[in-house]
């Protein structure tokens, strides 16, 4: 079973765009639980959480993968989308493979290529599926899920993602 992890800060809308793609999953029982860790919102961020029946830490992420129940997780930014399909190539995914993988972007999310040259990568743009052990080994060198998921070999599955907007700084 699935933890999913979603770190976010000041994120509501996107957080509630996030969750409501992860519904299929929670009632097939690929997700056991989403932990949501924010990183001091001044929004309504906890009472999405909590409306949707999440888990709320305040933190880091490092908390909320000591404190996840799963073996896999899958980290996710908030307004992040997973597109119909995507449960079936998890669960043959964390059947099969030790190494992390990541979504594969919609045809409406790649960008061009010239954007891509110029434009700065976000390393969690694509999530990332991560065996909780490897996750907690890389969570203490890294303050946070993006520096988890910056540098790593992955894999990548079949199933796609639309990627969440680029973050409005705040």
């Amino acid at each position: 079973m699935l933890s999913v992890l979603i770190e976010t800060r000041n994120d509501e809308e996107g957080l509630a765009r996030t969750l409501a793609s992860l519904v299929g999953g929670a009632v097939e029982g690929v997700v056991r639980e989403v932990i949501v860790c924010d990183a001091g919102s001044t929004d309504q961020t906890h009472r999405v959480a909590e409306h949707a029946g999440c888990q709320y830490m305040t933190g880091g992420v490092a908390a909320g993968i000591r404190q996840a129940k799963g073996d896999w997780l899958l980290l996710l930014e908030p307004g992040a989308r997973l597109v119909e399909g995507w449960i079936d190539e998890v669960v043959a995914h964390t059947a099969r493979q030790t190494m992390a993988a990541r979504f594969s972007r919609t045809r409406a999310s790649r960008k061009p290529f010239l954007a891509r040259v110029f434009s700065g990568n976000r390393a969690l743009a694509d999530g990332l599926l991560i065996s909780k052990r490897q996750a907690a080994a890389a969570a203490k060198s890294a303050g946070s899920a993006e520096a988890i998921a910056r540098g790593l070999a992955t894999k990548r599955l079949d199933a796609e993602i639309w990627i969440a907007p680029e973050p409005v700084i705040r």
